[in-house]
């Protein structure tokens, strides 16, 4: 492993910290008792205390420092004294340990005594400490100049992704996110255990993926010599659930689809999904309502909330709409009663791309989602979606070939999707048949037969309701999140490129030959302004990366930049 010459400093402090008799990484526990938090709001002029946390920031002078600690719940300013720290003779635990061998990132264990500066500074007073972990990578900290301008950031979005264990320590407004994520997931459940309905679970790893149109991500079974899904909805699992007794049932489920990603997509994420017995989709609505109300309030206090450059307003009622309603109203075209033929030449009229797999739902579907979505940025309950879109809802009781089903719609995007229950074991039967045609015409979303769930609605499933609740996408409304990506601890990402580190020869090369990307050997040796000696190294540096290639021709040597 190529070390950094940052990195084998802070490897040359580890061992001569273990030369003087330390471990630096003690495996016996560190006895906490305060938190950051606790000190600076319960606050004790000359109260013993122990705390932990990583060193972040410095200022020795002589035998006395002061320094910021970061634990779990922020910073709070320490003071190093040596004569305190070392009232004897052997003054090396702060000379050489503290001033010497510690670095910014390490985490240190303090006993002290609390008091407050001259300036009025709530501050520990260190009488002793321990060395937790030694940090081998320094931290990338921003830094501030004398005009107030921040440099060296992380901010860099595939950075803070990918190593978001660094992105939470130096840019604490992330961990906020995340908090507020399981504040909104633990608002929901005491929203649904006070109406007397049991969280359960459901099977991960399924033998039909079912419950939503989507392409499945698949695997094998080694045991059971079968292929299996991860599933892409646990409707149908909760449905069988309703079939055995229970009144209401929730879920919150990891599902997983191998689709595209963008802002608002991730190949896994989280959906709360609920099923109720003896309930139809209005009353779905009004529940949906009081719930997002309480979760908004819960969370900030009102049901106001900013959203980019938008105010949300999560009070109800929303408005209600029918998607066939929606569409005519931003399209001029109305759809009701016309045939799969008919939406499709409407489709190409609206300049979308279309294929013959798609059939009348699927069509419809993207018709919606190009030209109306993004028109309701207003909680809306986009409502009575056509048969053909809505294979597992109940007919609508009053509006032939339209179904219960809701959409509902913030800031553009699809927030939760809800049915009166299809509890009619034929009519489903006949439903999945049409999705199989859809199958076979090469729709690779198209759901499967579930012959099980099918037996499970023959022995009888009461009326029904149910939703699912995209958790994600809800934490991004609720804190201001314009990515997927901010609301998810590790987000799938692709792999990561291998960072070359190039020698000032081979860099100066390189440099010339991104923009020419082929260059005459002589020429580009003149421009790199190089030695023949530095000229040669480089060139050979290069190649033995595979970063250029050199090719013969009648009266010259062409170097090639190779991507």
């Amino acid at each position: 492993m190529q070390l950094s010459e940052q990195e084998q400093v802070r490897r040359d402090k580890l061992k001569l910290i273990r030369e003087m008799g330390i471990d630096p990484y003690p495996a016996e526990l560190y006895p906490v008792d305060h938190l950051s938090s606790q000190i600076k709001d319960n606050f004790e002029e000359g109260k013993r205390v122990n705390i932990a946390g990583r060193l972040m920031s410095r200022r020795i002078q002589g035998k006395a420092s002061f320094a910021e600690l970061q634990d779990s719940e922020g910073r709070i300013q320490v003071y190093f004294n040596r004569d305190e720290i070392c009232p004897g003779d052997d003054k090396s635990k702060y000379n050489e340990l503290y001033k010497k061998l510690l670095d910014i990132g390490d985490f240190i264990g303090i006993e002290g005594e609390l008091f407050t500066t001259q300036v009025g500074e709530k501050t520990v007073m260190v009488q002793d400490f321990t060395l937790l972990s030694k940090s081998l990578r320094a931290l990338p900290l921003p830094k501030e100049d004398a005009d107030g301008n921040v440099h060296d950031a992380f901010t860099d979005p595939e950075q803070r992704y990918r190593m978001r264990y660094v992105d939470l320590v130096v840019n604490p407004k992330v961990k906020e996110v995340f908090v507020n994520r399981t504040k909104i997931m633990n608002s929901i459940r005491d929203f649904y255990n006070k109406m007397d309905f049991l969280e359960v679970e459901t099977p991960i790893l399924q033998p039909i993926p079912g419950g939503a149109a989507a392409r499945p991500f698949i695997t094998h079974h080694n045991a059971l010599n079968m292929p299996l899904y991860l599933r892409i909805a646990n409707e149908l699992y909760l449905k069988r659930l309703i079939v055995g007794g229970f009144d209401g049932v929730y879920e919150f489920s990891k599902d997983f689809r191998n689709e595209g990603m963008d802002r608002t997509h991730n190949p896994e994420f989280t959906v709360m999904e609920l099923y109720v017995a003896y309930k139809d989709y209005n009353w779905m609505m009004d529940t949906t309502e009081a719930l997002l109300e309480k979760v908004a309030t819960d969370l900030h206090g009102t049901t106001k909330v900013q959203l980019g450059d938008q105010v949300i307003d999560f009070k109800a009622p929303y408005k209600r709409i029918g998607i066939l309603d929606a569409i005519n109203e931003h399209t001029g075209h109305d759809l009701h009663g016309k045939t799969e033929d008919e939406v499709r030449a409407i489709a190409k009229s609206l300049n979308i791309e279309v294929d013959e797999t798609m059939g009348k739902g699927k069509l419809i579907d993207e018709i919606f989602g190009e030209c109306c979505e993004n028109h309701y940025v207003q909680p809306t309950f986009i409502i009575d979606y056509p048969v053909e879109m809505s294979p597992l809802t109940k007919k609508h009781r009053s509006k032939p070939g339209l179904t219960e089903r809701f959409e509902l719609i913030v800031n553009g995007k699809e927030l939760a999707n809800a049915y009166s229950e299809l509890n009619d074991p034929i009519d489903q039967r006949e439903r999945f048949e049409d999705q199989l045609k859809l199958s076979e015409k090469g729709d690779d979303e198209a759901m499967f037969i579930d012959q099980d769930f099918l037996r499970a609605l023959e022995y009888g499933m009461p009326p029904t309701s149910g939703i699912g609740i995209g958790i994600d996408r809800l934490t991004m409304f609720l804190t201001n999140s314009m990515s997927i990506q901010d609301v998810l601890f590790f987000p799938q990402m692709k792999p990561e490129q291998k960072k070359i580190e190039l020698s000032d020869n081979e860099r100066a090369i390189f440099e010339i030959l991104k923009s020419q990307k082929s260059m005459n050997l002589s020429d580009l040796k003149e421009q790199a302004g190089l030695s023949n000696k530095g000229s040669d190294k480089g060139m050979k540096g290069l190649a033995k990366l595979g970063l250029t290639k050199v090719t013969k021709t009648e009266d010259s040597l062409i170097v090639e930049l190779q991507s």
